[in-house]
């Protein structure tokens, strides 16, 4: 008889509590029934989010890290900039022609355009980590962005995303004017330019909030609720959190993508209509039929973990401290899983976002075990599993 073991990753039981403790100010059973995908919510000075991001990092980031597009974009009035304006190469050895370029960043932010940071949650460590656990406590993926905007100036005009967001103000200050949907819960293909009149016609009216984010602020926008945002006095640098809500429409689209994979290997279904048939209409009952038993057969029992595990990747893994965990292995060498690997072991196959490895009956104890996500020495797992699954990517050396 196989068995399925599902586990939050590690890191959620060392930091758990991002979402309530320094986003929303409320008790998570009240924000899952009365606010998540129905509400704005405001929360004043919830946090201090120094240990974040500030604006040391966006230096840091735009001028000593070799950023390349598409990890930065540039917006100034309601348009974003071409590439081209603001990259160039980068000297001798370093000839990639998309590099960021530090002196024309500065001189289009001077002349009031909007730097917005793509992708923090792979080029900035502190935001990787928070991004990582606001996941896990949500369970649907999160990305962040910063926007970084001059004095008295915005970046974008009034929209809606295709996704929730958390806007933390770092530093400086910003005035958000949010209005209600003009189409609730947008899927990903229904951006705001498919209504670009209702939304500008939407934004005459009188706003559901009109505020100033200060530092520690957090507003929670669900995805399709209008905004628009203007820096006040200073620079304005603030952090969002999109989280890309997992639907039952996207269920939809998997559990159909596994039917026609399944219908696939249908003698019937792969074979050619009629000589001479000019339309489908006769043979539309019997595929519906077909695809109807496909999608009710399925198998399901993992479609979401496969779907989740696609959209996310594992922790970062330092192959030389790795090589060197292995060099030096020994029964009280300590391990853990790695972070953000979305294991799920089901029979005697763990499933990870780094692969699947089968295991022997004899292993299965020790594979339940690490996944507690604690430190375990490898004497209680066995130093021949140890070295197998540090060489898989996945467990990772304890810094002692």
């Amino acid at each position: 008889m196989s068995s399925t073991t599902d586990v939050q990753d590690p890191g959620a039981g060392r930091d758990a509590g991002v979402l309530e403790t320094r986003l929303i100010g409320i008790g998570h059973e009240e924000f899952a029934s009365d606010v998540w995908g129905r509400t704005a919510l405001l929360t004043r000075g919830v946090s201090d989010f120094s240990d974040v991001f500030s604006a040391k990092a966006v230096d840091e980031l735009i001028s000593r890290r070799g950023l390349r597009t598409p990890f930065l974009r540039v917006a100034k009035g309601g348009s974003t900039l071409p590439d081209s304006s603001f990259t160039s190469p980068a000297g001798v050895g370093a000839t990639i022609a998309d590099q960021l370029d530090d002196t024309e960043l500065w001189r289009k932010f001077a002349d009031g355009a909007t730097l917005v940071l793509q992708a923090l949650h792979r080029t900035w460590e502190p935001v990787s980590s928070f991004s990582t656990q606001l996941s896990t406590e949500l369970g649907h993926p999160v990305q962040a962005n910063a926007y970084i905007t001059p004095p008295q100036n915005r970046g974008f005009d009034d929209h809606y995303d295709i996704h929730d967001v958390f806007v933390l103000q770092i530093e400086g200050t910003k005035r958000w004017i949010i209005h209600e949907p003009v189409h609730m819960d947008p899927l990903r293909s229904q951006p705001w330019t498919d209504r670009r009149s209702a939304v500008a016609e939407a934004a005459k009216g009188t706003a559901y909030i009109d505020t100033v984010l200060e530092p520690g602020d957090v507003l929670y926008l669900p995805r399709g609720w209008l905004h628009a945002a203007q820096a006040q006095g200073k620079v304005s640098i603030h952090l969002t959190l999109g989280v890309h809500n997992w639907t039952r429409y996207g269920l939809a689209e998997h559990l159909a993508q596994a039917a026609l994979a399944a219908l696939c290997d249908d003698p019937e279904m792969r074979r050619s209509l009629p000589l001479g048939v000019e339309g489908p209409d006769g043979e539309i009952a019997a595929v519906r039929e077909r695809l109807a038993a496909a999608i009710s057969e399925a198998d399901t029992t993992s479609l979401f973990h496969r779907a989740r595990r696609g959209q996310g990747r594992p922790a970062p893994l330092g192959p030389v401290a790795q090589l060197a965990a292995l060099e030096r292995l020994g029964p009280a060498s300590l391990v853990r899983l790695r972070d953000a690997l979305e294991p799920r072991l089901e029979g005697s196959r763990l499933t990870t976002r780094v692969g699947w490895l089968d295991f022997p009956e004899t292993h299965l104890p020790s594979v339940r075990l690490l996944l507690d996500g604690k430190d375990h020495p490898a004497t209680d797992l066995g130093v021949e599993l140890v070295e197998r699954l540090l060489r898989a990517g996945v467990l990772v050396p304890v810094e002692q």
